[in-house]
């Protein structure tokens, strides 16, 4: 496979913007693994909020909104992975999207200061939300090549966003010679993610749901939209190993390119797989008017194939299963804490109690 860039020579200074996050924790964790020594993982939340930190990795809480805080977190990195962005699932992005849109402030930054740090080669998580929605529009899409995001009619805010940010991507290449790279990820899921509070997206939160519904009895779910809603979702080791091999493609550069899977489902399907793992059979609820996305959405593989001659490809089951297995445990592992909280809190009140009646 082309590009691949596992335990690379010499101490060069990496930067992941993001790391806090899902898919930036899980490509800290990717190259320090592969014997990448020297690492700076950004992100704007407390530690103590970070999905995953990777042992000797260095950590900056740093608001990257700000143009001082790109520069210090860019100089002296020869690579830089810009995953930053205030976004989470179709329910966050189509309720907050001045939130979303407020990340061209961090891409613009990131970029900027990069170029002026010398930076070798600069990475951009894109989305496919920034294709045409206009070919989104019926549940049994066609797959979606890269070329469709043109004549442009993006996701409004966050699909937006994305689209212009490619551009920067493209003419800072063009006109300063940066090296970028830009990846549309579809649906990247897995452990060590959001699984509830509103940014999780579909296979987090159906797991969720199912998992709710299995332990308190309810054997019920409540399904945004009508359930023909189709997508292809990306399992977190694929785009990992995805994001390194584009990086280090040099036919790639300043090119937009799929990173996702080209297995696509409803969301009525994705309901019947994770059922299947968890050994329940739910009575459905659907909720028409609650946020659904676009119609359907699919990748195109054709182009990643050829170049790197390699796509992502882990069975979407397969990805379930230890997607499901970890939120199950998240999910008991709060429920006993809640559990505890409570007879700590009623103890307390007992013991307040009998004081008060001596």
């Amino acid at each position: 496979m082309k590009g691949d860039h596992t335990m690379r020579e010499g101490q060069e200074l990496m930067v992941i913007t993001g790391a806090g996050g899902f898919i930036g924790g899980a490509l800290a964790r990717y190259f320090h693994d592969r014997g990448h020594m020297r690492i700076r993982a950004v992100d704007k939340k407390p530690l103590s909020e970070w999905y995953q930190r990777v042992p000797g990795v260095q950590n900056l809480c740093l608001d990257l909104s700000r143009e001082e805080n790109c520069i210090r977190v860019c100089e002296g990195a020869t690579e830089v992975y810009n995953l930053a962005a205030d976004m989470g699932g179709m329910g966050f992005i189509e309720r907050f999207r001045v939130e979303c849109l407020r990340s061209i402030l961090i891409n613009t930054h990131m970029i900027e200061a990069a170029c002026r740090a010398g930076v070798e080669r600069y990475f951009f998580s894109s989305s496919a939300c920034a294709y045409n929605t206009e070919l989104q529009k019926d549940p049994q899409p066609r797959a979606l090549r890269e070329s469709d995001a043109y004549p442009a009619m993006a996701e409004r805010g966050y699909g937006w966003e994305k689209l212009l940010s490619e551009i920067f991507c493209q003419e800072y290449w063009a006109e300063r010679g940066l090296k970028t790279f830009i990846a549309r990820f579809h649906n990247v899921y897995g452990p060590h993610g959001t699984w509830d509070g509103g940014r999780e997206k579909a296979p987090a939160a159906i797991s969720r749901k199912v998992i709710q519904a299995k332990y308190t009895g309810s054997n019920e779910i409540r399904i945004w939209g009508d359930g023909t809603q189709t997508r292809s979702y990306m399992y977190i080791d694929d785009c990992t190993k995805g994001i390194d091999t584009i990086v280090h493609c040099d036919e790639l550069i300043a090119t937009p390119i799929n990173l996702g899977s080209s297995e696509f489902v409803s969301v009525d399907d994705l309901v019947s797989i994770v059922e299947a793992i968890a050994d329940v059979q739910l009575r459905r609820h659907y909720e028409p008017d609650a946020p659904k996305g676009v119609a359907g959405r699919n990748s195109d593989n054709t182009m990643i194939k050829r170049i790197l001659g390699w796509e992502p490809h882990t069975p979407l089951r397969d990805g379930l299963h230890k997607t499901y297995a970890w939120i199950e445990t998240q999910y008991l592992n709060q429920k006993a804490g809640a559990q505890v909280a409570e007879e700590t809190e009623q103890r307390a009140l007992a013991t307040s109690s009998l004081g008060h009646a001596r």
